[in-house]
């Protein structure tokens, strides 16, 4: 839980998906922020070392739950993410982007975390049948019903910042996206990783009671 030192106060924080696009920009502005005494960010391959970040690894994030409960942290950033190509089935993407940050955010406020921050996506929705809206709009649901006092749920448009991974339709998209720039709605803009990474954060270092969404155009 909080750390105290004199008379400041540290928080402890969870990053789910440090590895990914957005997760590594949130996993840098916790480590940077005075405010952030110690980082928990589970991974299946190791993170540069840093004083503040404790990184346990397992090839499957599955094997790390069982330890999940002694980490007490006060709020937890959720960015994992997949696809259904690079998961290679809809029941390991549904694994990836439902079951696990279920799972872990659970552990984390059965031992007092109050506040989480959720990257999902704009399509999110109980609504519409296609799988990858549909799971999104349960996981949003469902992390909701945890009994967080604090839920900020971030549904970016389109992503930009360096992946691991290629995506065709993003390197095809942003670079023109980027230069319209200035033309297009706020909506449409390309969000930074460090926009949304800012989001998540703030959100979970100073937290308000209640869930709010932040959408395309507040990332911008």
């Amino acid at each position: 839980m909080q750390e105290t030192r004199g008379d400041e106060r540290f928080m402890k924080v969870l990053i789910l998906g440090a590895t990914g696009v957005v997760g590594k920009a949130a996993l840098e502005r916790a480590l940077g922020d005075r405010g952030v005494g110690q980082v928990i960010a589970p991974t299946r391959r190791s993170l540069a070392p840093h004083p503040k970040l404790i990184n346990p690894v397992a090839q499957e994030l599955d094997l790390l739950l069982p330890d999940a409960h002694v980490w007490e942290v006060d709020a937890v950033i959720c960015a994992m993410g997949t696809t259904i190509r690079k998961a290679g089935s809809k029941a390991a993407f549904r694994h990836v982007d439902y079951a696990l940050p279920i799972a872990f955010s659970k552990e984390a406020y059965q031992k007092g975390a109050q506040a989480l921050a959720l990257v999902s996506s704009p399509g999110a929705s109980l609504s519409i049948p296609l799988f990858y809206c549909r799971t999104k709009g349960e996981v949003e649901r469902d992390i909701q019903k945890i009994g967080f006092e604090s839920v900020t749920i971030v549904r970016p448009g389109m992503i930009g910042g360096e992946r691991n991974e290629f995506r065709l339709a993003e390197r095809m998209v942003l670079p023109v996206a980027k230069l319209l720039h200035p033309l297009l709605p706020r909506a449409l803009r390309v969000n930074p990783a460090a926009n949304i990474a800012d989001v998540l954060v703030d959100s979970v270092l100073a937290p308000k009671p209640g869930v709010r969404l932040a959408t395309s155009r507040d990332l911008v």
